[in-house]
């Protein structure tokens, strides 16, 4: 199967089946995993024992949590969003935000995915704190990012469809107050109140 078509099969971006294939540390979520494990159960005797070969050679001794790094970027009473693609997560417009690789600072991250996604050049200037988000179930990590330069637009047609700056007074508009960190309000509220 090719890396489209697997995606396809899985409901994942081809970049997420890819980045499986780099880093076979990472922990997929747990949608994608059971369908991975409903797949594997149906492979023919071959494929499993060739996967059981090569996942023991990987050397990874236990799996490790998903985390994400999210970046929380305002600017002129606006805070910059991307439009996820819809995958069944049940969230769309959410700050920008990447996975956490073993061995990166999730302050690297932060900064490389808003780029990556937005084209918004960023520093991190403080951690937010750390959660369990309430609808994914991904540990995140919530960083408080100063505008440096660039222009937002949708640079990662693959995963998201929308880049956008949103009127901090209207941000539970794009996302519902009950998913949005409260440290991360505080903070919104704080900076426009300023």
């Amino acid at each position: 199967m090719t890396t489209d078509g697997f995606a396809a099969r899985l409901q994942v971006a081809p970049r997420t089946v890819a980045n499986w294939a780099a880093h076979p540390e990472m922990v997929p979520r747990l949608g994608a995993q059971d369908e991975l494990d409903r797949l594997l159960a149906a492979a023919p005797a071959e494929v499993q024992a060739h996967l059981d070969d090569a996942s023991a050679s990987t050397g990874v001794e236990a799996a490790q949590v998903l985390r994400v790094a999210i970046a929380v970027l305002a600017h002129d009473g606006q805070v910059l969003l991307v439009r996820r693609r819809d995958d069944g997560a049940g969230i769309s417009w959410q700050f920008p935000a990447g996975i956490i690789k073993p061995g990166e600072r999730g302050e690297d991250v932060a900064v490389r995915e808003t780029l990556a996604e937005t084209g918004v050049h960023c520093s991190v200037k403080e951690h937010l704190g750390s959660r369990c988000h309430p609808v994914t179930g991904v540990q995140c990590d919530y960083y408080r990012c100063d505008y440096l330069a660039g222009d937002a637009y949708n640079r990662d047609s693959v995963e998201n469809t929308g880049v956008t700056w949103a009127p901090q007074t209207q941000l539970t508009k794009f996302l519902s107050r009950e998913t949005v960190y409260p440290p991360v309000l505080r903070m919104l509220e704080d900076t426009h109140a300023a």
